[in-house]
C-alpha cells in the first residue's frame, strides 16, 4: 500500500471530510397513499406513476408480528 509524500493539510482534509455529513433525505407525499416516501422510488403500497408494480403487502405485516411474539415466548 503506497504512503503519502506530503502530509495532508487540515484544511484539505476538512473538505474531504465535509461530504461524510449524514443527510436528511427528500422525500414526497404519495399521492395516492398521502405517505412519504423517496422521490422516483415504489410507493408503500407498491405503485409507481399511478400503476401498480407490486401486490400489496398488508397480510404479510400481521403475520411477522405473529412470528416475532411466538419467537420470544418460546425463549
Amino acid at each position: 500500500m503506497g504512503l503519502p509524500k506530503r502530509r495532508f493539510s487540515k484544511a484539505r482534509t476538512g473538505k474531504r471530510r465535509t461530504q461524510l455529513k449524514l443527510r436528511m433525505p427528500t422525500l414526497v407525499r404519495d399521492p395516492q397513499t398521502g405517505e412519504l416516501k423517496r422521490p422516483h422510488h415504489i410507493g408503500p403500497d407498491g405503485s409507481y406513476r399511478g400503476r401498480q408494480v407490486l401486490p400489496k403487502r398488508e397480510a404479510e405485516a400481521g403475520s411477522k408480528k405473529k412470528k416475532r411474539a411466538s419467537a420470544g415466548a418460546s425463549g
